[in-house]
């Protein structure tokens, strides 16, 4: 058996999450404290502000947690995971799990991390289901639509979109031709995952290049690769992962490749636990080898 734990991204998070672990690990959460300048409890059990759900906020909460989660699994069991992986912020988690960076460093890039993509904005994103990834980059091109971009990949009849508004709603008629396909607008006001994160990139890029990062202790899948990162990429898949798609499918396939891979969501929800079992029933793998 290979067990591999994955830690889920933003879009899990929720009020409430982490309560049976704050009081478990109090030196954490009082660094994690110091480095943000607010109670990081009181943001993910009682959010008054209403908060959680704004990115700069929701990334470092949910690392906390990740990170509290994972430290919470290990002591209780013992035991480690042969890989790991994360899908978009998640990966930070997967990272910190392999000893890429400690736990302060890793809330320290987190929280520019979510500064600076909280201070993007323009553009949307929109959920496409029922239609496989071939299918939704043929009606991309046929509708002549070329500022959408494909955001995240998440299962093979799932993947999300991203670019301006008004042209992901020119498009979402091409996909809704398609019997069983639906297109849900997502509740953000920026284009993650796509070119217009370019500049986000470029600032977070400047703002990484002060970390030594790695070597790494368990095989770590990126997101930009859907394969292992060697030590010396860490940093540029970082950077690169913020204007380019979470290739989460890939990732999973390339990890059902070992022998008898066994899957753990650490944080959380479940969201990516759903996601892996409709990637199982996959009768084709996607061509790993191929780009967006």
């Amino acid at each position: 058996m290979t067990r591999i734990f994955v830690f889920p991204g933003q879009g899990s998070q929720a009020k409430g999450m982490g309560r049976d672990l704050f009081a478990r690990f109090p030196d954490r959460v009082a660094e994690a404290d110091e480095i943000l300048g607010y109670s990081v409890r009181t943001r993910c059990l009682e959010d008054p502000d209403g908060d959680l759900s704004r990115t700069q906020f929701t990334q470092p909460a949910l690392y906390v947690v990740g990170a509290l989660a994972y430290m919470a699994r290990v002591e209780d069991l013992g035991d480690t995971p042969e890989f790991v992986a994360g899908h978009s912020l998640g990966e930070y988690n997967a990272l910190l799990a392999a000893e890429a960076f400690s736990f302060a460093e890793g809330l320290r890039l987190v929280q520019r991390r979510g500064a600076l993509m909280g201070e993007a904005s323009g553009g949307g994103m929109a959920a496409v289901i029922g239609l496989d990834i071939e299918t939704i980059r043929e009606l991309l091109a046929e509708t002549g639509v070329a500022t959408v971009d494909v955001a995240n990949h998440n299962a093979p009849a799932q993947a999300v979109l991203a670019g301006p508004t008004e042209d992901l709603e020119r498009v979402a008629p091409a996909f809704e031709a398609r019997p069983g396909a639906r297109v849900i607008p997502l509740n953000v006001r920026t284009a993650f995952h796509s070119r217009y994160m370019r500049p986000t990139k470029e600032a977070f890029g400047a703002f990484i290049a002060g970390f030594r990062l790695g070597p790494l202790m368990i095989p770590v899948i990126s997101n930009l690769t859907a394969l292992p990162y060697r030590d010396d990429e860490i940093a540029h898949g970082l950077v690169q992962q913020i204007d380019h798609p979470v290739r989460w499918v890939e990732s999973i396939q390339y990890l059902l490749q070992e022998t008898e891979p066994e899957f753990e969501e650490i944080g959380h929800g479940t969201v990516l636990t759903r996601l892996i079992a409709d990637i199982r029933k996959a009768e084709l793998p996607v061509n790993m080898a191929r780009r967006y």
